[in-house]
């Protein structure tokens, strides 16, 4: 079975997150040590922004969940986002940026980190996506649309200590292959993360991959 999608998803409520034209993309995000991880740190009160002219996945999954923190006053708070889980995943031309407002002297400061861009994609295992919002054409193979979460033949299955229920709605695959991603996301984990190319850049002002 093949399913193709194409065009963009915003997430305003949680009831839409889950919606089968959802897929997932890579953020740069920080490389944690080998295996699949608990995501059990509380995330910041920025978003990034994330772009990729292709992600190649397998064992794909999909489910709704909750991103613990606080914003950038520290109060604590509770985002809504589609987790997107790899079993492993190589990413093209890939750009993390996020911005840091009201810096002293400087005022707004951006981040941008770029990788993958050279002939040699970045490369994951057991990648986790915290995705708050998605454009992408997206194809699946061997897709299911309405499996529980928590189903034993889900791979690479719900990412311990994370706030999801596992009897609530999810969509798996065996293959997704994304091009000209353009994603919003509060946190990435992932067992190895491979960045080939790395070039990380500071810019004051606002400087965004989209």
């Amino acid at each position: 079975m093949m399913s193709q999608v194409r065009g963009g998803t915003r997430w305003k409520r949680f009831a839409v997150v889950m919606v089968p034209s959802v897929a997932a993309t890579a953020a740069i995000g920080v490389g944690l040590a080998q295996g699949a991880l608990a995501a059990s740190f509380s995330v910041s009160g920025q978003s990034f922004k994330v772009t990729a002219s292709a992600l190649d996945g397998k064992d794909f999954l999909q489910y709704g969940s909750l991103a613990q923190g606080t914003d950038l006053k520290g109060n604590k708070t509770a985002h809504p986002v589609a987790v997107s889980a790899f079993g492993s995943a190589t990413i093209t031309n890939m750009c993390q940026s996020v911005v840091t407002p009201d810096v002293p002297i400087f005022g707004s400061v951006s981040l941008e980190l770029r990788a993958g861009g050279k002939g040699t994609p970045v490369e994951a295992e057991n990648l986790y996506l915290d995705v708050a919002s998605l454009d992408a054409n997206a194809t699946f193979k061997n897709i299911d649309i309405g499996v529980a979460a928590g189903d034993k033949n889900n791979k690479p299955g719900i990412q311990p200590g994370t706030q999801a229920n596992p009897f609530g709605f999810a969509q798996r695959a065996e293959e997704a292959h994304l091009t000209d991603v353009k994603q919003t996301a509060w946190a990435t984990t992932a067992g190895t993360f491979k960045l080939s190319g790395l070039s990380m850049k500071l810019h004051k002002g606002v400087k965004e991959c989209y």
